[in-house]
């Protein structure tokens, strides 16, 4: 079997190659074709846009490609039902909803990847989550090519997760997903670089554009650009420790940054853990840990997807020793090695 190269839909720009690589238009055609081809789940990967994704060398798997497009809106009052293709551009979607003047999404302005990926991993930044928007999503069962919706509550998400990356992962191809927006102000500006931005904006009346033109100039100016450096965002998931922890944590070390997630937990700011460990602008080889924000791994050039792994296994073994906290990947990391 021929091999296809993927160095053009990963972010990272590494060199690998999987079995085939099949691309959908609509839903109707993807459930057609897996009704009639009767694939194995377990020899089958789908890939969004390739911007939360760490690939090794060739893996043996047959790639799809759900490329369908399209959004649509339902008025409802005061709130807006809208519908996009799991092949959208998720930063597409928020532009657009944004010029509509529609509350909901701009705080998750400039994320990269896909519409069909973003439930996956609940995605969330500046004190925002899918979560908090979704409403329901379809997908079409790999084995069978059967359609189903999922509900919110069916899709089980919880902190850069939902049950597509549990008992559910590799079985679904996500084909669309309905958000509900608001059309009354309702912004979230707990996060403070946002209400810093903003309070220098020195404006009387914010509307969501506001607020993501602050969050689109605070990742620009830590986030590196994938068409320019090789990267896939944040590397690493924030852990969450115990309040119990957390005070040993901040007894040690005063400076710790984290934020507290209820009675008993406490997320820790993993990049400020990589920094103070001394690992911000790192190297090894062609793979590096960036330079403004740590917790960014990047490809300089020539790295490989193993190179890229060892860089993360040395940053997590060397943030362990130091402050006893275990930051583990938020990147799918596929191929020939695991975590």
């Amino acid at each position: 079997m021929s091999k296809t190269a993927l160095k053009k839909f990963n972010s990272f720009g590494i060199e690998a190659s999987c079995d085939s690589f099949t691309t959908f238009k609509s839903e109707a055609e993807l459930s057609n074709w897996l009704a009639e081809n009767k694939k194995n789940p377990n020899k089958v990967f789908v890939i969004g846009g390739g911007s939360n994704l760490l690939l090794i060398g060739h893996i043996p798997l047959e790639f799809i490609h759900a490329d369908i497009q399209g959004i649509s809106y339902q008025d409802n009052g005061n709130d807006v039902l809208v519908k996009a293709g799991a092949g959208v551009n998720w930063h597409q979607l928020v532009l657009e909803t944004l010029d509509k003047g529609y509350f909901g999404l701009e705080n998750l302005s400039l994320i990269p990847g896909n519409v069909g990926a973003a439930p996956i991993q609940n995605i969330g930044a500046y004190g925002v989550e899918l979560k908090d928007i979704f409403v329901e999503l379809d997908a079409v069962e790999i084995a069978t090519g059967d359609r189903i919706t999922f509900s919110h509550q069916e899709c089980d998400f919880a902190y850069r997760y939902s049950i597509f990356k549990g008992s559910l992962k590799g079985q679904y191809i996500i084909t669309s997903v309905t958000l509900k927006l608001s059309k009354l102000a309702d912004l979230k500006l707990d996060y403070g670089p946002i209400r810093k931005v903003l309070t220098e904006a020195n404006k009387e009346t914010l509307s969501p554009k506001d607020v993501s033109d602050a969050v689109i100039k605070i990742r620009s100016s830590k986030l590196p650009d994938p068409n320019e450096l090789g990267n896939a965002g944040s590397f690493f998931k924030n852990p969450i420790v115990t309040t119990e922890k957390y005070a040993l944590l901040k007894e040690t070390f005063p400076e710790l940054v984290a934020f507290k997630v209820d009675d008993n937990r406490y997320k820790v700011a993993a990049g400020w853990l990589i920094e103070q460990a001394g690992l911000k602008g790192y190297r090894l080889g062609d793979a590096g840990v960036h330079k403004q924000q740590a917790l960014v791994l990047v490809n300089y050039g020539d790295a490989s997807g193993k190179d890229i792994l060892n860089l993360a296994r040395h940053v997590s073994k060397v943030v362990l020793e130091k402050f006893t906290v275990t930051i583990e990947p938020e990147v799918w990391i596929l191929g020939e090695a695991t975590w």
